[in-house]
């Protein structure tokens, strides 16, 4: 078992790059990319359309950032125009295992979610 220094996040420098790390692997739209990537590589557009929400803007800057990172490759095939591939590398499919799984555990746990939510909602009306 790892254990994490006893020490102020803010001011140790690998707390901070975890921390930043944590923050874009955690981030919604980083799991739904991954997730797509997940089952094969895709285009741009198919990504966009398949991720209900996400604008291109965000699409973009959460592709530019996994590629930063070394978690998807971004492949140009000399078209006209040019069609632009996105896939997940080693590093990538190594973060969709525990991607999936919190997606899978998300799934299986919305309907009690959405239940507590109700009745803690229903308490704090009850309450006012």
């Amino acid at each position: 078992m790892t254990t994490l220094p006893a020490t102020n996040p803010h001011s140790d420098p690998s707390c901070r790059a975890v921390s930043e790390l944590l923050g874009r692997v955690g981030d919604k739209w980083t799991v739904l990319v991954v997730k797509q990537l997940e089952e094969g590589p895709r285009r741009f557009n198919a990504m966009k359309r398949d991720i209900g929400g996400i604008s291109q803007q965000m699409l973009t800057r959460t592709l530019k950032a996994l590629e930063r990172d070394g978690m998807v490759s971004r492949t140009v095939h000399p078209t006209v125009p040019p069609q632009v591939e996105y896939a997940l590398t080693d590093l990538g499919r190594s973060l969709a295992v525990p991607v999936m799984a919190l997606a899978a555990w998300s799934f299986e746990h919305l309907p009690q979610i959405h239940a507590n939510r109700a009745a803690y909602d229903g308490e704090l009306s009850k309450a006012a």
